[in-house]
């Protein structure tokens, strides 16, 4: 029976943690007001890095629109 882990954890919890950085610092400096598309896109790339990040096996591929 192979016990190796089939990913390892640690390159997927520094992208999660870097994409979460990235969604705070956007999310502060627009703190307020209105968000143009372009910083809408990015908002919703930056989601998706995130979500992909976090995923438990790394096996779904998500594309955006």
């Amino acid at each position: 029976m192979d016990l190796t882990p089939r990913h390892t954890v640690q390159p997927a919890v520094a992208s999660a943690v870097q994409a979460n950085e990235a969604i705070r610092a956007l999310v502060d400096s627009r703190a307020g007001r209105d968000w143009s598309a372009t910083e809408s896109a990015t908002y919703e790339v930056l989601l998706i890095e995130w979500a992909t990040a976090t995923r438990s096996d790394g096996s779904d591929i998500i594309e955006a629109a």
